[in-house]
């Protein structure tokens, strides 16, 4: 595949900056809109037990599917294009949470907020590392669209409180939904296309096998909140079987949609192996600090926002802050570094009680965000500089991809030990806060072995 992509960044005058990192922390918002807003749009749609999950893991569920595909589709057919596409997606599954009157229509609807995410995500920042040369350029860059995606996290909690109004969750849909289609416009108007000069020939049964795997594991995690049954081993085996097929498919393909001989870089090892673990470590955890909040500690949703706005503002702080670092921040090593710290942080919600004062929960909030945000700059920027620039978008949805579906395996973890070990909520929290903590510091050591010996260049 040649390695030229149209137009060329010397000559492209766009400004894509601002709808890209809009979009992405739009995305954002709508992953974390229904963390808050379980209760109420359960009890409104009638959801069961196995049905909430379904509710919080439908949209991973479609991102998982379609971040891969959604790169590979944008570096062959048109970044803004398929951003576009994602934009639009995103906005009609809202609506269709909006009208949603059961739970199978909500959980639909939120796979192709998934869906259409995807396409926001993988091919945004692709946009970027085309716009953006490598250097102080593509740091500034990376570093606002690392920002956003804490500053989504932030918006939706501080949404989904405010908007705590009528029937408590419709509201936040529809806002989100109109957001989205007002994307579509200043898109359209900042981004230049850009594709790959020459078009490969896309690798439809890899993409086919991909996308039933990752599905498949998402569905099976799903599934197994609930307890391990027939279905879930069903869904287990199947998944592996088809990413068992999609790795020999790859190896013989003359242009494979993920080239195995990505695997050997270290730089794309670490990203992707970082974005996995953050994913299953420290979103796990947060996704269930504002249930632990209001069920364990009583608080009100309002207060229960309280660690999840603390966690989201240091990391667009150090976000930001990460182009003024004189040191580079490149391969393996300082993604070890910050995913141990990351896990210190988490470290030290151990021990929270009944009585415990909320505040106890914003501490270890706000030092994991530290560490959250800059890995969240260093990981976009290595994403796309891991990979050859006519794949940009494949290496940031690959990216993605290990970072959302490690996501829906930490989710899973997290509420699975939360909700099981001990006595009480509270214990089952402490419980989850060690395996979830000792999960991100086995990545940690992971990618530090893995990459000795490394390279920057």
């Amino acid at each position: 595949m040649s390695l030229n992509v149209k137009p060329s960044a010397s000559t492209d005058t766009s400004r894509p900056l601002l709808p890209v990192a809009l979009g992405t922390a739009l995305v954002l918002v709508t992953y974390v809109t229904p963390m808050a807003t379980i209760p109420a749009t359960a009890a409104d749609l009638g959801a069961g037990p196995a049905e909430r999950a379904w509710i919080l893991s439908s949209m991973s569920l479609g991102l998982a599917a379609a971040l891969l595909a959604s790169g590979v589709l944008g570096d062959n057919l048109g970044r803004r294009r398929v951003y576009v596409a994602g934009s639009v997606a995103m906005a009609l599954g809202a609506a269709a949470c909006v009208v949603a009157q059961e739970p199978i229509t909500f959980i639909a609807a939120r796979v192709v907020e998934g869906v259409g995410g995807a396409a926001v995500l993988a091919c945004g920042l692709a946009v970027l590392a085309h716009r953006f040369p490598p250097g102080p350029e593509r740091i500034h860059a990376t570093s606002v669209w690392a920002a956003s995606v804490g500053l989504g996290i932030a918006a939706g909690a501080v949404l989904a409180a405010a908007l705590d109004i009528g029937t408590g969750w419709r509201e936040a849909y529809a806002v989100t939904a109109v957001l989205g289609l007002a994307l579509v416009l200043p898109s359209l108007r900042r981004m230049a296309e850009s594709a790959v000069a020459v078009r490969g020939k896309i690798d439809v049964l890899g993409l086919g096998l991909l996308v039933a795997a990752t599905t498949l594991a998402v569905s099976a995690l799903t599934q197994g909140r609930s307890g391990i049954d027939a279905l879930t081993m069903v869904l287990a085996v199947l998944s592996l079987v088809s990413f068992v097929a999609f790795v020999l498919v790859e190896r013989r393909v003359g242009q494979p949609l993920l080239d195995p001989e990505l695997l050997r870089h270290p730089r794309f090892r670490a990203a992707t192996g970082g974005s996995l673990f953050l994913g299953a470590g420290m979103i796990g955890m947060s996704a269930f600090v504002p249930t632990i909040a209001q069920v364990g500690l009583g608080r009100s949703l309002w207060i229960a926002t309280l660690p999840v706005l603390a966690w989201a503002g240091v990391s667009v702080t150090t976000s930001m802050l990460v182009r003024k670092i004189p040191h580079p921040l490149e391969g393996p090593r300082p993604v070890a570094v910050l995913l141990a710290f990351v896990a210190g942080g988490q470290l030290l919600g151990y021990g929270l009680q009944a009585d415990s004062s909320v505040w106890r929960l914003v501490l270890p909030m706000v030092v994991t965000g530290i560490g959250t945000g800059v890995l969240n700059a260093v990981l976009g920027r290595e994403a796309i500089a891991s990979v050859p620039p006519a794949s940009a978008g494949m290496g940031s949805g690959a990216n993605q991809t290990a970072r959302y579906l490690g996501a829906a395996c930490g989710i899973t973890l997290f509420v699975t030990v939360a909700t099981h070990a001990g006595d009480t909520i509270i214990d089952g929290w402490n419980a989850a806060v060690l395996v979830t903590a000792a999960l991100t510091l086995v990545g940690a050591a992971a990618i530090a072995m893995t990459g000795r010996g490394a390279t920057h260049a």
